[in-house]
């Protein structure tokens, strides 16, 4: 059942900047999506019009059936986590989580246990008498999230919650938003830049880019189908490697491709999909090798330009090196050179 949907939706500021640019967009009941883009896209300003924070310009905004295009902030039971914490200052921390509950007439042991529970598992018991200034950024943000979840309003709204964890912090907290969210059943539009985090949190990805939503669906679909290069190059790190040139179909049904020059066509491959082959069609000089642990990113730079191969720990090269590459055909995504868009 859409339990959110965002109809023509768009913001011009005083300015005359035009955010978000008419976009249709619509969310099931506990349903976790992610808007995912770089920064400028939109994507914070449409999580701020669904919250009531910026009023649309044109369009239309239902949550649960009710249109909320123009209602205050108040009266639409979001739960927000902002960029920069937001937090009471001359609050504690235990204040801080328990200020939501109140706000909703819960009874004083019910807020003290969940304030104990959610403290508990967001790592913060040791901090509960502690005031924000008190706290590092990481803290603070995890303060904002735990006030934003000690209840299960009809929706969540975060921006970028994360952003000023460190990396086992930001993982630990992943999983925790996750969890959390699955059990609550509470409908969430999150909004991150880090295609990594989006990958790992969403239902479903809402890619954006100007201002407008480029590609929608599943992580698993929007990595290995993406419809445009714009979607392409941002998801993924690295992005997918592409090279112009024209398309042909030869006498036998088969379609080939030939790299070089200001082509028509371009295609795309994942640096997984890239092989080192002494026999590959495309050659070049190792211009960096990376190694990653798990695995190792070759850059090559040849005549079409720098492509990059994920490869085995194991296979180290040399900068320098000359090789060859290869790709495999079932991977290959071909692209409208000019317009961008996905080609059959």
């Amino acid at each position: 059942m859409t339990f959110l949907k965002l109809e023509r939706l768009e913001k011009t500021f005083a300015d005359g900047t035009r955010a978000v640019k008419g976009i249709d967009l619509a969310a099931e009941r506990g349903e976790f999506v992610v808007l995912l883009g770089p920064s400028g896209c939109g994507k914070t300003t449409t999580l701020r019009m669904i919250a009531g924070l910026e009023i649309p310009t044109a369009g239309r905004i239902v949550l649960d059936g009710e249109d909320v295009t123009r209602l205050d902030p108040s009266r639409r039971d979001v739960g927000f986590v902002f960029q920069f914490y937001a937090l009471y200052p001359h609050l504690t921390v235990a204040q801080n989580l328990a200020f939501p509950l109140e706000c909703v007439g819960r009874s004083r042991s019910e807020v003290a246990s969940t304030v104990a529970r959610v403290a508990l598992a967001l790592g913060l018991t040791a901090l509960l008498h502690r005031r924000p200034r008190e706290l590092s950024g990481g803290d603070q943000q995890r303060v904002a999230l735990g006030r934003a979840m000690v209840r299960r309003p009809r929706i969540w709204l975060m921006d970028e919650p994360l952003g000023t964890l460190d990396a086992d912090r930001r993982l630990a907290m992943c999983e925790f938003l996750r969890e959390q969210q699955l059990e609550a059943k509470v409908t969430t539009v999150y909004v991150t830049h880090d295609q990594e985090e989006a990958m790992r949190l969403a239902d479903r990805v809402v890619v954006m880019s100007d201002g407008r939503i480029e590609q929608v669906g599943a992580p698993v679909v929007v990595y290995d189908e993406p419809t445009s290069l714009f979607v392409a190059h941002f998801v993924g790190s690295p992005g997918m490697n592409f090279l112009r040139g024209t398309r042909a179909r030869a006498a036998d049904g088969t379609l080939r491709f030939e790299a070089g020059g200001a082509g028509d066509v371009t295609l795309g491959v994942r640096p997984e999909f890239v092989r080192l082959a002494d026999g590959g069609a495309l050659r070049g000089e190792v211009a960096l090798d990376e190694y990653l642990g798990s695995s190792r990113c070759v850059h090559v730079k040849t005549a079409s330009g720098t492509l990059v191969a994920r490869v085995g720990p194991d296979e180290r090269t040399s900068v320098g090196t000359h090789v060859g590459l290869d790709f495999d055909p079932r991977h290959v995504r071909l692209f409208d050179s000019a317009t961008g868009a996905r080609l059959a």
